[in-house]
C-alpha cells in the first residue's frame, strides 16, 4: 500500500542546489520497520528543517524491515547535526551509518604524482634514471640557470603553511591543515596547470620557518605562504622575500586583497562613487586586514579607517597620508583606540570585513551613506547576516559561494603564479597585484554590470588569462622579469 505525504518545509525554490552547499550533502543509512508513514516521519523531519532532500535509494527488504540510504543537502553544518538528533530520537527507525560526503571525497588524498613520460622499458628508465639523468646533472651543474629548462622547477609552487591559521579554524597544526594544502594545490593545477607541492611545517617558529624555505627553494620556482597566522606571517614573507631570488607571495593577505579591490573598483562604478572620495572603514587587521589596507591605499583610497577587536587603531587620511601609503601600521596605535567600529561607521561609504562574525546589525549599516558598500568577508558567519543586509545594501559580497558577488582568492592566485613564473619573475610586487586587479574587474562588461555582479565567477575560463597576462605585463614594467614569456 503506497503511502502519500507532503513536505511542509518544501518551497518553490527547494529543487535548486544553489541554495545548499555541496560542502554540507550528508548520506545516512536507516534501518525502518516494514510499516506505512516511518519514512514519511524521516522526510518530514528533513524538510522541517529546510533540508534539501535528495536520492532515497533502497539496500534490502525483509518483511519487517527496510534499509535506505537517504542523501540531503543543508545549507549549515549545525542542521545537518539537528537533522541527525531527531533522527535518533524517531520511533522505528535506526541510523545504521553517516556518510559525509566531504570526507569521502577527501578518502586517500586529493591530489597524486604522474609521470610525464612513460617508465616501462630499460631503455627508457636508463633515460630517466642512472646512468642517462647523470648528463643533466652535468649540464645544470656547469650552467644552474638550465634547471629551469630542464626540471620541474619553472613550474612548481611550494604551498607552505605551519598550520597556525586555518581558514575559520585558528592554530590546528600540520597535520589538520595539509587537506586545505591539497586543495590549495588542485587549484593550482585545475586552473593554472602549476604543479603544487603541500609543504606542512612541524614548527611556528619564524627562524625555522624562513631557514626551512630557504633550504627547499632550490627544488620550486615559487613559494606561496597559507594560513600563517598574523604578525608572523609578515615577517615571515619580508625576510623570504629578501633572501630568495623566485616569487614568494602570503596568499591570505596578497590574493584576498586583490580581489577585494578588483571588487570595490566595480562596486563603486554600480553607484557611481570616486575611489579617491569614499570613506572606507576596514575591520580585522589581521593578515587579510592589512593587506587590503595597504592595496586600497596604493590604489587611490585617500580617507581609510582601520579596526582591530578594540576599535579604529589606523587612521590614513589627511596629512598622515602619504605616511600610511609607505608604513602601513606607522600610523597605527592598536592598544589606543580612537572611535568604536559603530561610530566609523557614521557616513562611511564601504565597509570590509576581514574579521570575525555577525558583529554587526542591519540598524549599525543604516549609519553609513546611501548606496552603501558593504563586504562581509569572515567565513562561514559573515559580519553581518546576509539576509538582513540585502536589505539595507546597495552591493554586498562575501566570500561565501551560496550568496552574489563571492571575493575568493582562488580568483588571483593561479593566474598571479602562473604570470610570475611564465617570466620568472625575481618577485611579486605591488603593480603586479594592481594589474591582476585590474584584469578580474575589468572581465565584467558595463553592460553586465550589476549590484549582484561585480566580480567573475572563478570557474570564468578568461581569468587566469586576463590575470596571467597582465601580470606578465606588470613584471616586465616594473624590471622584475628575468625572461621572456615561455610556455
Amino acid at each position: 500500500m503506497g503511502v502519500k505525504f507532503s513536505l511542509k518545509g518544501e518551497s518553490k525554490n527547494m529543487d535548486n542546489e544553489s541554495n545548499f552547499s555541496s560542502n554540507n550533502k550528508v548520506t545516512i543509512r536507516l534501518e525502518l520497520v516494514n510499516r506505512p508513514g516511518v519514512f514519511a516521519s524521516v522526510a518530514a523531519l528533513i524538510a522541517s528543517a529546510k533540508a534539501g532532500l535528495g536520492a532515497v535509494d533502497i539496500v534490502d527488504v525483509t518483511a519487517t524491515k527496510i534499509i535506505r540510504d537517504v542523501t540531503f543537502d543543508v545549507a549549515r553544518e549545525k542542521d545537518a547535526e539537528k537533522i541527525l538528533k531527531g533522527l535518533g530520537k524517531l520511533k522505528n527507525v535506526r541510523i545504521i551509518a553517516i556518510s559525509d560526503r566531504v570526507l569521502l571525497l577527501h578518502l586517500g588524498g586529493k591530489i597524486q604524482v604522474h609521470n610525464k613520460t612513460p617508465l616501462q622499458t630499460r631503455n627508457q628508465l636508463s633515460m630517466a634514471y642512472t646512468p642517462g639523468v647523470a648528463k643533466v646533472s652535468q649540464v645544470i651543474a656547469k650552467n644552474p640557470e638550465e634547471v629551469y629548462k630542464l626540471t620541474i622547477k619553472a613550474n612548481s609552487v611550494a604551498i607552505v603553511t605551519d598550520g597556525s591559521a586555518i581558514l575559520g579554524l585558528g592554530n590546528l597544526g600540520p597535520e589538520a591543515a595539509l587537506p586545505v594544502m591539497e586543495g590549495k594545490a588542485m587549484i593550482f593545477k585545475e586552473f593554472a596547470n602549476i604543479d603544487a607541492w603541500p609543504i606542512c611545517l612541524a614548527t611556528q617558529n619564524v627562524d625555522e620557518i624562513v631557514k626551512t624555505v630557504q633550504n627547499i627553494a632550490p627544488a620550486f620556482g615559487g613559494i606561496n605562504l597559507e594560513d600563517i597566522s598574523a604578525p608572523r606571517c609578515f615577517e615571515i614573507e619580508e625576510r623570504l622575500k629578501k633572501i630568495l631570488s623566485i616569487p614568494v607571495m602570503h596568499d591570505d593577505q596578497h590574493g584576498t586583497a586583490v580581489v577585494i579591490l578588483a571588487a570595490l573598483k566595480n562596486a563603486l562604478k554600480v553607484v557611481k562613487k570616486d575611489i579617491k572620495r569614499v570613506h572606507v572603514v576596514v575591520n580585522g587587521l589581521g593578515a587579510a586586514g592589512a593587506a587590503c589596507c595597504r592595496i586600497l591605499l596604493a590604489a587611490g583610497v585617500s580617507n581609510l579607517l582601520a579596526c582591530n577587536r578594540k576599535g579604529v587603531v589606523l587612521i590614513a587620511n589627511g596629512a598622515n597620508l602619504d605616511r600610511a601609503r609607505q608604513d602601513l601600521f606607522s600610523c597605527a596605535s592598536p592598544n589606543d583606540p580612537v572611535l568604536t567600529l559603530r561610530e566609523a561607521l557614521r557616513g562611511a561609504d564601504v565597509f570590509i570585513g576581514v574579521s570575525a562574525g555577525n558583529i554587526l546589525s542591519k540598524e549599525d549599516l543604516k549609519v553609513m551613506k546611501k548606496d552603501r558598500i558593504v563586504f562581509a568577508m569572515a567565513n562561514p558567519d559573515p559580519e553581518i547576516d546576509p539576509h538582513q543586509a540585502f536589505k539595507v545594501c546597495r552591493v554586498f559580497a562575501t566570500g561565501r559561494s551560496d550568496f552574489p558577488n563571492q571575493i575568493n582568492n582562488a580568483l588571483a592566485f593561479p593566474g598571479i603564479f602562473r604570470g610570475a613564473l611564465n617570466v620568472r619573475a625575481k618577485q611579486i610586487n605591488e603593480a603586479m597585484k594592481i594589474a591582476a586587479s585590474d584584469a578580474i574587474a575589468n572581465l565584467i562588461l558595463p553592460t553586465q554590470l550589476s549590484s549582484e555582479y561585480i566580480v567573475p565567477s572563478i570557474f570564468d575560463k578568461r581569468v587566469v588569462e586576463a590575470v596571467t597576462k597582465a601580470v606578465e605585463g606588470a613584471a616586465h614594467q616594473t624590471g622584475v622579469a628575468q625572461s621572456i614569456v615561455c610556455s
